[in-house]
């Protein structure tokens, strides 16, 4: 297995503090008055042409290592009790290595929801031998060019990744995603992946793990460079045209229901998390992170209670204001973005 690169992503990740969170400059209105009881609220959504019971997903990690295994298994422990889907980290480390087994958490835990991960410059063959080992509910496609251009034993070929992702769409027998890393998915590539037969979208913006820093601490000397590319907020915010004709979900900082709130008004199907997942597990017992888990469930329930909202699609009804670094746009903006003006 691969051990050393692998382990050094959980160590800085953990480590790292984001100076800045793009949710800290997001107000939603309070409404008085409700319409509705605290049992009526309903966490259900949709996305890929599925249910799932609740909106917010452990998002692809790790693997790939002995204590990258250990992780998938409490996380995967954990998203089975709660009833939540997990992705895990990218299967191309096990493509390099069969007798790789730190992605293999179903044998020991088959209710769950399992999706899994791969890069985009894989081609889709290797996609295909993921979808069969693994058997996932959907396949992420990562794109992570700035953390490739920074790691010194990273790709520098990127051409043909625009034809692997049309390959992805054209021939997996699973739904995909695109999906980013932590740097925000821009609505232009959005719009060219969507052209290519994509449906569903990843923005994961920047806010928590920044695997900018993450290749600067193990060695680089770009540390200028560890707060590249968009916020979770602002990529949604660009990503408004996207919404009416796509499955957009969001990732990249997601601390608390609150956040995960804030995602949902801004259009998101669903929210995923990575570090909040990661220390969960890593610092709580099980019992305790299942406890955590299972309390955002009644906490989202509660903020939706508090913005008069039933279901998960009238969130995006929700009034809300932008502060500090936001403050340039207002709901109209945003309105009018949505709808291509």
């Amino acid at each position: 297995m691969e051990t050393n690169r692998k382990d050094d992503h959980i160590k800085y990740a953990l480590k790292y503090q984001s100076p800045y969170n793009s949710f800290d400059d997001m107000e939603l209105v309070h409404r008085s008055l409700p319409d509705y009881d605290l049992a009526d609220i309903d966490l259900s959504t949709q996305f890929l042409g599925m249910d799932f019971d609740f909106p917010f997903y452990i998002n692809a990690m790790t693997g790939g290592s002995q204590k990258g295994g250990d992780i998938n298994q409490k996380l995967a422990a954990l998203a089975e009790e709660t009833g939540i889907i997990m992705v895990t980290g990218s299967y191309s480390a096990a493509l390099k290595d069969p007798t790789d087994t730190s992605f293999q958490v179903k044998e020991n835990h088959p209710k769950l929801t399992l999706a899994t991960n791969i890069g985009i410059d894989k081609d889709y063959q290797l996609g295909l031998r993921a979808v069969e080992e693994m058997q996932p509910a959907f396949l992420q496609v990562h794109v992570n060019l700035m953390q490739e251009l920074l790691m010194p034993e990273g790709e520098r070929e990127f051409r043909s990744w625009k034809e692997n992702l049309a390959n992805y769409a054209k021939y997996m027998p699973v739904p995909i995603m695109l999906k980013e890393v932590g740097f925000g998915l821009d609505l232009r590539s959005m719009e060219i992946a969507y052209d290519l037969g994509v449906r569903a979208f990843d923005i994961s913006g920047r806010g928590g793990t920044s695997f900018a820093y993450i290749e600067n601490e193990r060695g680089g000397d770009r540390s200028y460079l560890n707060e590249w590319g968009q916020t979770t907020v602002q990529a949604l915010l660009n990503a408004q045209p996207m919404i009416a004709k796509a499955d957009v979900l969001a990732s990249g900082g997601v601390r608390h229901p609150l956040d995960m709130i804030k995602c949902l008004v801004l259009g998101a199907k669903a929210v995923g998390l990575s570090k909040t997942a990661l220390a969960l597990v890593e610092d709580k017992t099980m019992d305790e992170a299942i406890a955590t888990v299972n309390g955002w469930k009644d906490d989202l329930r509660l903020i939706m209670c508090a913005l008069n909202c039933q279901r998960i699609s009238d969130l995006t009804k929700v009034d809300y204001m932008l502060s500090g670094k936001l403050n340039h746009l207002t709901k109209a903006d945003v309105q009018k973005k949505k709808l291509g003006k």
